[in-house]
């Protein structure tokens, strides 16, 4: 419910038309995903003070697919995850 509240919400301020829902949902669906992938690179990195830097690459990961992206990851800083890389995690990540 919350979902569909939010996406009433989002077209209502983003102004998206019709044509952009066709847009705007697989743009969601794929930032949520870059958040889970990037979670999941979290969890197998097992790096200590990694946390902030998987978190920031996922919302980066996310908003670069667009409105439905940036929607979905609700974007916290416009920093490259970079900024956030702790020294000596490998480059795998």
């Amino acid at each position: 419910m919350k979902l569909l509240t939010g996406l009433l919400v989002c077209s209502l301020v983003l102004g998206v038309s019709s044509e952009g829902w066709l847009t705007f949902i697989p743009e969601a669906a794929q930032g949520a995903w870059d958040m889970l992938r990037a979670y999941r690179d979290m969890r197998e990195a097992n790096y200590i003070g990694a946390d902030k830097y998987f978190h920031a690459r996922g919302n980066y990961d996310a908003a670069k697919r667009g409105p439905g992206g940036a929607w979905a990851a609700k974007v916290i800083s416009g920093n490259d995850p970079n900024h956030f890389r702790p020294a000596g995690l490998p480059d795998k990540y």
